[in-house]
């Protein structure tokens, strides 16, 4: 009889029968207090359904309300209970009704009875706790929490707020160092009794009681007053997620589970039977001897609350909607955006098509809809090419498209006549490569029929349009990979920006291009862009394009030149 178990339990107290008498079993005292707002019928048949133990008690109720005293002053109770009623007890293991035994409890006892003088619980300071949640590190120890943060939460954030504007601090009790820690420990007889006869109990606990969450500081504090031997770690496997909630552990957490060599785990579904079942046996069917290592599934763990904080990158659906900004990445992979590249040259999707092995679509978010890659109405995920759909959320049809087709490069057309709502979600997407070629917007205005005056207007709404695109491009949020030429430096030596885009997008080898898209012809151009200046309107992003398209050297009487084919 070297272990005592004091049991916390609040519900499910069919699994808290089926583990207290295991931990009886085995040898063990039990003590169980069990929450006073439990009903007393239910209460009543817990007590009754363990009856038939002789050595398993029922120790003063207190309402155990999550964050207060209550928890601790159980605890105290059922401590001072166990250790009153056997004389026997060398370590008292505090447990919850949803903590399970992992290895057979004669390991635990042996485990124990080898390291007599050693108290198991953790403790720090909060200078070395990174993982306190909420925003209440030291001031859990130097403000006042009367209010319940779940049930008053609206008084409790305005008198911690109170607080700190009128720089309210508390007085520590002399000799105490606040330290953190979980609440499940396992004290040595000799330390729990120091702890629970203290002279100056009356006013520590009066300290302890304002201070917010005790039971994860009150014995941890008070252990490193009296202990003489303190293992800072806890033999009750427990996890959290980001937010300080428990990981409640399910039947496919099995192999998990064995893999910790843990003695004891929280938190277990009260509907787990295959863990009930697999655990709660004799030592034959139960885990190999060997130092409890709770380090060895960290790493999953790990994962998992990377994987529900931040999802996967580029996967947005109902069960993960993330706020702005968590993601660890916008869309799921690499992209390319070419402005003015189709009002530019002839057939430029199906030429950059052949040339990086791509899917290149024309205008996505095109007025009239979505112009996906060889005249498809729909393409990967059922995703439509109506706009009414699309304009619905475009920045998630953009997130869509990528997903559903992620291993596949993807190309779009861009241009100051389409949505423009997407500019921020794109300019802030670290996986965008977007190439503009600024003012190839007219060229399509300058091949038309159109009235003057209605070009005119056509122009200076595009212009106005595009600028502000590029001021989006060229602000300090912007993430993606951008590459601006005006029209007028483009046309001098297109070939050596058409070469970076092809190497930045990264198709098979690098080599020299072989193929070249055609430019279209822009004789009379110039005149055009001096026109519109003529009628008040001033074209200035298409950079300093000459009226005069031919060359200087050109006799009068000669032919004009073929249009520009770029080898």
């Amino acid at each position: 009889m070297s272990l005592g178990v004091v049991m916390l339990v609040h519900t499910a107290f069919d699994r808290a029968e089926e583990v207290a008498r295991h931990w009886r079993a085995s040898g063990c005292p039990v003590v169980i207090h069990v929450d006073k707002s439990v009903p007393r019928p239910v209460y009543d048949a817990f007590v009754s359904a363990l009856s038939d133990l002789a050595d398993v008690s029922f120790s003063r109720r207190f309402r155990c309300e999550w964050g207060t005293w209550g928890i601790v002053a159980a605890t105290q109770a059922a401590s001072e209970q166990i250790l009153q009623a056997h004389p026997g007890v060398r370590h008292v293991y505090l447990a919850s009704g949803s903590c399970l035994p992992l290895r057979p409890v004669k390991e635990l006892i042996d485990y124990l009875a080898a390291r007599p003088r050693t108290d198991f619980i953790e403790s720090a300071t909060t200078a070395d706790v990174p993982w306190t949640v909420g925003g209440l590190n030291a001031e859990r120890f130097t403000l006042r929490f009367p209010f319940s943060w779940r049930r008053q939460r609206w008084l409790f954030d305005r008198y911690v707020s109170l607080q700190r504007r009128v720089r309210f601090r508390r007085r520590i009790p002399a000799g105490l160092v606040p330290h953190l820690g979980s609440q499940w420990w396992c004290l040595t007889r000799q330390t729990l009794t120091a702890i629970l006869q203290d002279p100056s109990r009356a006013d520590i606990e009066r300290y302890f009681r304002r201070v917010w969450i005790p039971d994860e500081s009150y014995f941890q504090t008070m252990a490193r007053q009296y202990s003489t031997h303190i293992e800072s770690r806890s033999l009750t496997l427990s996890k959290f997620d980001y937010q300080g909630k428990p990981h409640i552990f399910y039947d496919d957490h099995l192999q998990l589970l064995r893999r910790s060599d843990c003695f004891v785990a929280r938190k277990i579904w009260p509907h787990a039977q295959r863990l009930y079942d697999a655990f709660l046996t004799d030592a034959e069917s139960a885990m190999s001897k060997t130092e409890p290592n709770p380090g060895k599934i960290d790493r999953i763990f790990a994962k998992a609350v990377d994987r529900r904080v931040f999802g996967r990158t580029g996967l947005y659906m109902q069960s993960r909607f993330p706020r702005d900004d968590w993601d660890s990445g916008v869309t799921a992979s690499p992209y390319s955006v070419f402005q003015g590249f189709t009002e530019l040259f002839e057939n430029f999707e199906p030429w950059l098509a052949r040339a990086t092995g791509a899917r290149v679509h024309g205008h996505l978010f095109a007025p009239a809809g979505a112009e996906f890659a060889d005249n498809q109405t729909s393409i990967n995920g059922a995703l439509s090419n109506s706009a009414v759909l699309r304009d619905y959320n475009p920045e998630f049809f953009l997130t869509n498209l990528l997903w559903n087709t992620r291993g596949e490069r993807q190309c779009f057309q861009f241009g100051p006549g389409d949505t423009q709502s997407v500019n921020w979600r794109i300019a802030k997407d670290p996986n965008a490569q977007i190439s503009v070629i600024s003012g190839a917007w007219a060229i399509p205005l300058f091949r038309s029929n159109a009235s003057f005056a209605d070009l005119r207007q056509k122009a200076a709404t595009l212009q106005k349009t595009e600028s502000e695109h590029l001021n989006v491009l060229r602000s300090a949020w912007t993430k993606a990979r951008v590459r601006i030429w005006t029209m007028a430096e483009f046309i001098e030596a297109p070939m050596e920006p058409l070469q970076t885009v092809l190497d930045e997008i990264g198709a098979g080898e690098t080599r020299r291009l072989a193929e070249a898209p055609r430019m279209v012809d822009l004789r009379g151009f110039g005149q055009f862009l001096q026109n519109l200046k003529n009628q008040g309107m001033h074209p200035h992003l298409m950079g300093d394009f000459p009226v005069d398209d031919l060359p200087a050297h050109q006799p009068p009487g000669r032919a004009a030149p073929r249009p520009y084919l770029v080898r």
